[in-house]
């Protein structure tokens, strides 16, 4: 029954928008850069529309010392991303040529 359900979009990202108070023990992706990082990202998409993409922006995914993070579906690959070269690389070789970026992936520990 799953099995019939149709594919909406081949990559569902989630960013992490979460922003807490300057100090917080906890930090967050907003603190750690990530906002520039999501603008490139949608500007992108934008400029150059993938309906195989489709980005959701998100509160906290958890893990916010490693942020700033965004995890993309259906895989379950967490990426790290750090500069605007990132998400390029991230758009380019993941959603465009199906080849996920190594060097950006992290496992989330808890």
């Amino acid at each position: 029954m799953i099995e019939d359900l149709p594919v909406v979009f081949k990559y569902h990202v989630f960013t992490c928008f979460q922003q807490r108070p300057p100090g917080h023990p906890r930090g967050s992706c907003m603190s750690s850069g990530a906002k520039p990082l999501w603008d490139r990202l949608q500007a992108k998409l934008n400029a150059q529309p993938n309906p195989d993409v489709s980005v959701t922006a998100t509160g906290c995914l958890g893990f916010c010392r490693a942020g700033p993070l965004m995890v993309v579906y259906p895989e379950g690959v967490w990426y790290t991303p750090r500069t605007e070269a990132d998400i390029d690389e991230i758009l380019q070789s993941h959603f465009v040529e199906g080849k996920p970026v190594e060097w950006l992936i992290i496992v989330p520990q808890l």
